[in-house]
């Protein structure tokens, strides 16, 4: 049986990745392919675990390395229980968020630096890497908008200055750059149907479907 395929969402906050995660699935699913939808940090029940451990904590709780290796190890877990088993098996894998939240958060927002994220992924998850990263992007102040809209503020990250959150922007943009033959940059400032049109042209012809 052919592997299946990794693909992962990515952005800043109020890009609209849940929801993007979940036309997208429906989508592959009208082609017959089956489809695991997920999330990190969690994703398995010990991932959400350690979710929730790490989440209700307030801000300043843990240390960044600390976070880091809390996230690292929701995140292993995530892999052998849900992912690697899926992928195994044929089926295609969605996640809001993976490794790429990381560098950009942990790696660039609070200071660790791109390296330590790295030497740390590479015992969690050595040489395995999602099949496409679609990248939501828009301008930091319609992201937060949105969010507030929604009745958000309760994530510590939500919370932070613009200042933070425009540093994430820049992040998963080079991140991006770096990256390009898994990245796809989608404009996320319109609404959702017209960005699922974006996405599902930026699948098909990544994979050929």
């Amino acid at each position: 049986m052919a592997q299946g395929k990794f693909i992962t969402l990515e952005g800043g906050e109020g890009a609209g990745k849940s929801t993007q995660a979940k036309l997208l699935a429906e989508f592959l699913r009208a082609r017959g392919i089956e489809v695991v939808l997920t999330r990190e940090v969690g994703g398995s029940p010990s991932a959400e675990s350690i979710r929730e451990l790490w989440l209700t904590q307030g801000e300043g709780h843990w240390d960044a390395l600390t976070e880091l290796l809390l996230i690292m190890a929701a995140r292993r877990e995530h892999l052998v229980k849900t992912v690697f088993p899926a992928l195994a098996r044929g089926a295609w894998v969605i996640s809001d968020r993976f490794a790429d939240s990381t560098r950009a958060y942990q790696g660039i927002g609070l200071g660790l630096g791109l390296d330590v994220v790295e030497e740390v992924y590479r015992r969690v998850a050595p040489d395995f890497e999602p099949d496409l990263t679609l990248l939501l992007d828009l301008p930091v102040e319609a992201g937060l908008s949105r969010v507030a809209v929604r009745g958000g503020q309760d994530d510590r990250y939500e919370q932070k200055n613009i200042d933070f959150h425009q540093k994430l922007r820049d992040a998963y943009l080079a991140l991006a750059r770096h990256h390009a033959a898994r990245f796809r940059i989608v404009q996320a400032a319109g609404e959702a149907r017209g960005v699922a049109a974006e996405i599902e042209l930026a699948v098909r012809e990544h994979f050929a479907l």
